[in-house]
């Protein structure tokens, strides 16, 4: 999957990559090399990112799912015992 940033997105990370560089490193870097840095991150790194996403989502569906069900149960009432003969 290829994640699609929208262009006032990548313009204000790869503002953000170029500020990172001269507070952590003391350099200035242009636009190009912070775009450069912005495609190894979104394809190298941005699958595992994903991946935890969509883990956290899972897990968090899983909770939900969980309540609903004892939400669920909480609804049932009581009935009489069958008779049987």
């Amino acid at each position: 999957m290829l994640i699609k940033l929208g262009k006032e997105e990548k313009d204000h990370i790869i503002h953000q990559i170029k500020d990172y560089a001269v507070k952590e490193y003391g350099e200035d870097m242009g636009d190009l090399a912070a775009l450069n840095w912005l495609d190894f991150i979104v394809k190298e790194i941005g699958p595992y990112l994903y991946n935890q996403g969509v883990h956290d989502a899972k897990s968090l569906i899983d909770q939900k799912m969980v309540s609903l069900e004892e939400d669920a149960d909480a609804l049932l009432r009581p009935v009489p015992p069958l008779h049987r003969s």
